[in-house]
């Protein structure tokens, strides 16, 4: 059976013209392996329009697996995230102009939910290829967090399993070079091998692995 799996990048935001989410997931277009199929949808970063257009692409689709990706600047590593949490609070304007204030993302939700990928394998597998990798205990309360609970939320109602999940990934070299605080970044291609190297693993892995990946702070 061929599994397909869902892969979206988010468009630039907060006045920058590049998103590296974006810029990677893109690149994967059409890309097969011998047990799925990838399908590549771009998110606008707007609170509410997002959700809404991923719950459109899934119900259009039926993917087994979806990997949402986001832009984390100042992060070193590709970040797996953990769970997301019922909560919208921007500290910058959306590319729609909103900037929710401790707003929930769905009244009739629970507190948080878990991501479905299995994270500490992924990270494995990508530390494992030399690449810079982590559990992340949070995604943020901007559009990131939004849409990875959407997506979350959307999916616990669905009449079959999908796993799915949230990783953020740094700034490209060029868009650190650019910032006087130099933040930290990774090239693309190292980028785009480890969204990669989280769908194969997800793909191919029932149960995830057990091992330390918590953070004391």
């Amino acid at each position: 059976m061929i599994k397909t799996v869902l892969l979206t990048g988010f468009e630039p935001f907060n006045g920058a013209s590049i998103n590296p989410a974006w810029e990677a997931v893109r690149a994967l277009e059409g890309w097969r392996g011998e047990h799925f199929r990838v399908e590549v949808r771009q998110l606008p970063c707007v609170f509410g329009q997002a959700i809404e257009d991923l719950v459109a692409m899934v119900d259009e689709l039926h993917p087994d697996v979806v990997i949402a990706v986001g832009q984390a600047g100042g992060r070193p590593d590709i970040s797996v995230e953990r769970v997301a949490i019922n909560v919208d609070d921007a500290s910058i304007l959306d590319n729609g102009g909103q900037q929710p204030v401790d707003a929930a993302i769905a009244s009739d939700g629970p507190a948080a939910y878990f991501s479905t990928l299995p994270i500490k394998a992924i990270v494995r597998a990508l530390r494992e290829k030399g690449l810079v990798a982590g559990v992340s205990q949070t995604a943020g309360t901007f559009v990131c967090n939004h849409v990875f609970y959407g997506l979350m939320h959307h999916a616990a109602g669905q009449p079959q399993p999908i796993k799915a999940g949230f990783i953020h990934v740094p700034f490209l070299p060029e868009q650190a070079s650019a910032r006087p605080d130099a933040p930290p970044s990774m090239a693309l291609d190292d980028i785009i091998a480890g969204i990669k190297l989280a769908v194969e693993t997800t793909v191919s892995v029932d149960a995830d692995v057990r091992e330390t990946g918590g953070a004391t702070h």
